[in-house]
């Protein structure tokens, strides 16, 4: 069984090789790499968030019978063009960089790696809680530039504490989860809303049956949801209107979940306190977009989900699946499980 590791500046071929040594130790290997994350991915073809040339990957895979990626366009063109090609192995939480529909026309195999960076997005969104509620940031930029403001201390001014808080968590998946649990630690009481979650336990959690009953009861809301065509701009001007006077605001899901126009015009009317943010309503960020000027905001690259071990853990997901593909098995985590009832 031949694979080809396609790697990027991120899952890189090391960490891919490292894998597949661990579970498919017999497998032989073919490479090819791209240079995300610089540039940045975006559409290629008809698929999302991709980086690298298509014609590039036909020719790295001619005669794999699985290729092992991260960010590669797996469109169409690509898939027709291979016809050795049995099984895809996403390093990722959602395969969107592959035609899912092509590949099942094919009898490919789609497999991508689910939670694989939850532990590295919860802690960050909890880092862009504590950065926003005691403007950290703006503390610092404002200290290396030689000033030491006293007025921070009147009473207006100061922040808010987790533990004295109401944090409304929306979302209760891999991610919204754990930082449930981080925020009830910190002796926070914590709400939750999602309608779909199978699993409701947890301690010092409560389920709210309304967005609207958890946007007025909590002082702090975090966004956790995944971007769907029934809740674009979920959080809008009505939304942010039902939250408390000076609470706070974090996104670190998907950017079409907000409408932020809505969020600058909360934060510069005062009724939010501050937000913060690592997805954008544009990626890279336009400098004269009002995010930048608005007051109180603390924004990140989209890298919420970046840390060694998510990249790590992706990899070693996909080997597993990779591995029991090898030997005849249904592999864990397929986007596309009937393509595998039809072999």
């Amino acid at each position: 069984m031949k694979v080809l590791l396609a790697s990027d500046g991120f899952v890189t071929d090391d960490v891919l090789r490292t894998a597949m040594s661990a579970a498919a130790p017999e497998a032989q290997l073919a490479a090819i790499a791209s240079t995300w994350p610089v540039p940045p991915y975006g559409d290629v073809g008809e698929v999302r968030e991709a980086a690298g040339d298509e014609d590039e990957l036909v020719a790295a895979l001619r005669g794999c019978d699985v290729a092992f990626s991260h960010t590669f366009p797996f469109t169409r063109k690509v898939i027709e063009a291979c016809p050795d090609l049995k099984m895809i192995a996403i390093c990722r939480g959602g395969p969107v960089n592959v035609n899912i529909e092509a590949a099942s026309d094919h009898g490919v195999l789609v497999s991508y790696a689910p939670g694989r960076n939850a532990v590295a997005t919860a802690e960050h969104s909890v880092g862009m809680i504590l950065a926003a509620m005691r403007q950290i940031p703006q503390r610092n930029a404002e200290l290396l530039a030689g000033q030491w403001r006293s007025d921070y201390y009147i009473f207006d001014n100061v922040g808010l504490e987790v533990g004295s808080s109401t944090v409304g968590v929306i979302g209760y998946g891999a991610v919204g989860r754990r930082v449930a649990h981080i925020m009830a630690s910190f002796g926070g009481d914590v709400l939750v809303h999602d309608p779909w979650a199978a699993d409701r336990s947890g301690e010092g959690v409560a389920f709210v049956d309304t967005l609207e009953e958890l946007l007025r009861r909590s002082d702090i809301v975090t966004l956790h949801a995944r971007a769907t065509p029934d809740n674009h701009h979920m959080i809008d001007a009505e939304a942010l209107a039902l939250m408390p006077a000076n609470s706070v605001f974090v996104n670190c899901a998907r950017g079409e979940l907000v409408d932020y126009d809505a969020v600058c015009d909360a934060l510069d009317s005062g009724h939010l306190f501050a937000a913060g943010f690592d997805v954008l309503p544009a990626e890279p960020l336009p400098l004269d977009h009002r995010l930048m000027s608005t007051s109180r905001v603390v924004l990140t690259p989209h890298l919420a989900g970046a840390s060694k071990e998510a990249a790590r853990l992706a990899a070693r997901i996909g080997a597993a699946d990779i591995a029991a593909f090898i030997r005849g098995e249904r592999p864990a985590h397929l986007a596309n499980p009937n393509a595998f009832e039809r072999k």
